[in-house]
């Protein structure tokens, strides 16, 4: 289990709702508290890589997620020519780096690949989304400061 999967499951757990997740596989057990403790303060997330001699999973259940559903766009011919840029985390999406100042890309927009296009910020981390690809904005499929998904699309792209 990578850092990216161990950082979606705490992110998974914390919106869940359940107050402590525990993990244990071949290598890795981890236990995931989330909430605040009785102090005010809040829980710790410990992952420990030990070794298992049985793999086990002991997990308390969490509550079903309900699924909202995508909303409709344009027929998939229209983008098929687009490059879609996703969210790599989940977190809230930004266009602008702070208030006070400037969106980072409009439609319109020429990038080239490299540049920053937005911040997501996950866990108190405003983590700046850099485009993959060189092009124009065709199209912010996100509004600011809204919930993003993990590989939730939030920009199409020209790369012609």
């Amino acid at each position: 289990m990578d850092l990216k999967e161990i950082q979606n499951l705490i992110k998974f757990v914390a919106k869940s709702g359940a107050s402590e997740v525990k993990l244990e596989m071949d290598d890795i057990k981890i236990t995931i508290r989330t909430g605040k403790e009785d102090n005010g303060e809040k829980s710790t997330t410990y992952v420990q890589q030990v070794p298992v001699s049985t793999p086990a999973i002991a997990q308390t259940p969490a509550p079903p997620v309900a699924e909202t559903p995508a909303p409709t766009t344009a027929p998939p011919t229209d983008n098929s020519k687009y490059v879609t840029i996703k969210s790599p985390i989940i977190g809230t999406f930004y266009r602008k780096p702070s208030p006070d100042k400037p969106v980072f890309v409009e439609v319109g927009s020429t990038i080239k690949e490299g540049d920053v296009l937005c911040v997501i910020e996950a866990m108190k981390l405003f983590n700046e989304i850099e485009s993959e690809v060189s092009g124009k904005i065709v199209k912010i499929l996100v509004d600011d400061a809204s919930p993003v998904e993990f590989d939730q699309p939030l920009f199409l792209v020209d790369p012609s």
